[in-house]
């Protein structure tokens, strides 16, 4: 049956009325087709020279998929350009900062005055409020004149343990030290200069046998997975240990795209492409000798669980402040007695000469090791493999791809009930494993944990390494040296605006002359003048319409070829 037109859909029955899709839904499916971000922030521009306001809808800049597509899927071609243009560079980046200027020579000089009243009045025994109020202005100002860092010194201890290699670990070679951040040329027999790299893939050892493509454990109970959530959680510490020791062996400054992505196990594991190339072995060398050593309190002994918990008590008045900032402590419910803070349960752990680390992490003895040239089909592929997943969560994959075997359904469904399975005992066994200093978690075995405050309790940390979509790993998915491509992320994302807007033949409308003359204000929920989200959504389709119209025609132009019918979009094009 056809609707009636103009929506008067009141004269159906109730069942037929289910059955026709929401305009809004419809809204949101169009707009991600055509691109548009689904879920855009509505911003208001105050012009303070002419008094107009303008209203804006600004992509939310997600990277998830399942939030917003369009932004996802945006951020994902940013990351592949990144890697494209830094991955094969045949001449220095250049990283060579910006002479000072005199309002910046000025300031420090002006810094460098006030500080020396500061410790003037010090000396006096005056009050320094208000010269310290000054010059945490003052650094406020150095930092918006376009100088980076800060004149305050460390004000705590940094604490440090030998850096001794483990004997169970195999020492690494060393070259002398080039400063360039380009790998080896090599010359064919004709002339032709070569500049490989390389594509490196790191991997987690086991934990137990796996059923071939499925990723789940064939023995559930023998599985290791308080090895793999601890794993996990330390893995962004292992990769920073691997570029070490690659940059003192390689003995240049090695620059690296890497990405970080689940396996089928749910364990992750990391793609890098490297520039510049060194021989196989050694990068195996390296990853058999790599590891990373948690030197964290010991949690073999339960002391707080269930209706046992510690208890919150506030701490006296002090002229002064506490050391750790905290306005509290934790007691023993039974004995009453201060539970040790993390600094205190550090102390104890560096006084004892015979303590062992928490947990060593190494990689597995699964290194792939692939050298690929500039503008091959393989380095191609290679950069579509590095981003990937880049738009899931590594919680994200937990079906298997669906069969077009309608026959091997059941098996299916029986397969991805295992690997949800699998996945429910790993977050389990993440659930009382302390994340970081800050975990609720230290509570469960008696230490407070660093800047605690009331309403603790184990087994409920907000981290990012105890929420299931992320299955313990807490670090960055996407992991670029400063050199990489000489750009950062918002330099890429300038490319590509420059780039439309030259084609288009549109000004760039640039206010970093006048960086004062725009005010920008946030339009929040409450606001009774807020534009509804359709409209909003109708606002973007109609603009990426209207622009991909106008690509069309200039390319048409440019190729000699005739203009395409723009009359399905014109009524759009006058409307946006």
């Amino acid at each position: 049956m056809t609707p009636p037109p103009n929506g008067a859909d009141h004269g159906l029955s109730r069942v037929v009325r289910d059955t026709l899709p929401l305009a809004l839904d419809v809204a949101v499916q169009v707009a991600a087709l055509n691109g548009v971000c689904i879920r855009p922030i509505e911003v208001r521009r105050f012009d303070t020279h002419t008094g107009r306001t303008e209203p804006f809808d600004l992509p939310c800049g997600t990277t998830n998929e399942a939030k917003c597509p369009p932004c996802a899927q945006r951020n994902k071609q940013l990351r592949k350009a990144q890697c494209r243009e830094g991955w094969h560079l045949e001449a220095e980046p250049v990283t060579e900062p910006h002479l000072a200027t005199d309002d910046q020579k000025w300031l420090i000089e002006f810094r460098a005055d006030v500080q020396a009243r500061r410790d003037a009045a010090e000396r006096d025994g005056q009050d320094t409020t208000d010269w310290d109020q000054a010059i945490t202005g003052i650094d406020a100002e150095i930092n918006a004149a376009g100088m980076r860092g800060n004149l305050t010194a460390r004000t705590t201890a940094r604490r440090s343990r030998s850096t001794r290699r483990r004997q169970d670990t195999p020492d690494l070679p060393r070259r002398a030290r080039c400063n360039t951040t380009l790998g080896r040329t090599f010359t064919g027999p004709d002339g032709t200069v070569f500049r490989p790299s390389l594509f490196v893939t790191l991997t987690l050892p086991s934990y137990g046998k796996i059923r071939p493509g499925q990723g789940v454990p064939v023995d559930p109970a023998a599985y290791d997975y308080a090895r793999a959530a601890r794993d996990a959680l330390h893995f962004s510490k292992l990769v920073d240990r691997f570029v070490q020791n690659l940059r003192r062996v390689a003995g240049y400054d090695v620059q690296y795209f890497a990405t970080v992505e689940p396996q089928k196990r749910f364990a992750p594991h990391l793609h890098m492409a490297i520039r510049g190339t060194l021989p196989r072995a050694e990068i195996k060398q390296i990853a058999a000798a790599t590891y990373h050593q948690v030197w964290w309190p010991p949690v073999d002994e339960v002391k707080f669980e269930g209706e046992h918990l510690p208890v919150w008590t506030e701490r006296a008045e002090s002229a002064e402040p506490y050391p750790d900032g905290q306005a509290g402590d934790y007691l023993d419910p039974a004995t009453g007695e201060l539970l040790p803070t993390w600094d205190q349960a550090l102390d104890h752990l560096d006084a004892d000469d015979q303590a062992e680390p928490l947990h060593v992490i190494r990689f597995g003895a699964q290194v792939d090791v692939q050298g690929l040239l500039a503008g091959s089909p393989d380095a191609h592929k290679r950069i579509g493999y590095l981003t990937k997943y880049l738009t899931k969560s590594l919680g994200d994959t937990l079906d298997l791809d669906q069969d077009a075997d309608e026959e091997a359904a059941p098996t299916r469904a029986a397969i991805n009930q295992a690997r949800r399975d699998h996945a429910a005992r790993l977050v389990e066994a993440l659930r009382y494993e302390p994340c970081s200093p800050t975990c609720v978690n230290w509570l469960r075995y008696g230490i407070q944990p660093k800047g605690a405050k009331a309403g603790m309790v184990p087994g409920r940390c907000r981290g990012k390494a105890h929420k299931p979509e992320h299955l313990g790993y807490a670090g960055r998915r996407v992991l670029v040296s400063r050199k990489w491509s000489n750009k950062t992320l918002r330099d890429h994302k300038a490319d590509r605006r420059a780039w439309v807007l030259d084609m288009l033949g549109l000004p760039d409308n640039d206010t970093t002359t006048d960086p004062h003359r725009y005010i920008w204000r946030p339009v929040t929920a409450k606001d009774p003048t807020r534009t509804p989200l359709p409209v909003r959504l109708l606002r973007g389709v109609a603009n990426r319409q209207r622009t991909r119209a106008r690509l069309d025609e200039l390319r048409a132009r440019a190729d000699g070829r005739p203009l395409p019918d723009l009359s399905a979009t014109s009524t759009l094009g006058v409307a946006a």
